[in-house]
């Protein structure tokens, strides 16, 4: 963990997600985000955005390869282990909006996309594809609307 990071949380106290909350990890397992500390902190240095926690899936990873993208085959000189379906990875924010546009976009952690990511992503993409929220909400529905 690095000076960011709450000891005790595990929040980011450095950035903000899309809800403007501290950022959350993404993934220790594979160590994920362009600085490598588990969150999608982003910088100047990160030209491209690696900004939203996407939970990967099979068609979404076939997606990235077919794009020039390949996620899946390791590059360990890289620290990079290979992504296989149910991985949560940080990815950039252009690309996980190019999958969206071609009907593949990955689910992904709210809590744990930096905000940043709204300067390419509308924020209703990224809400239609959360991994926060059931897919139908109505079950939490009271029937007193």
């Amino acid at each position: 963990m690095d000076e960011n990071t709450d000891e005790n949380t595990g929040q980011n106290t450095g950035q903000s997600n899309v809800s403007g909350e501290p950022l959350e990890v993404c993934s220790l397992e594979p160590l994920t985000g362009f600085y490598r500390d588990g969150f999608t902190n982003t910088g100047p240095e990160d030209i491209g955005s690696h900004t939203v926690c996407a939970v990967v899936t099979a068609e979404f990873l076939e997606h990235q390869k077919s794009i020039g993208n390949d996620l899946s085959t390791p590059h360990p000189q890289f620290g990079f282990p290979g992504l296989k379906p149910g991985d949560r990875w940080g990815v950039c924010a252009g690309r996980w909006l190019q999958a969206y546009h071609d009907g593949v976009a990955a689910p992904v952690v709210l809590k744990a996309t930096n905000e940043a990511a709204l300067s390419t992503v509308p924020m209703e993409a990224l809400t239609e594809h959360s991994a926060d929220v059931p897919d139908d909400p109505s079950a939490f529905a009271d029937g007193a609307g």
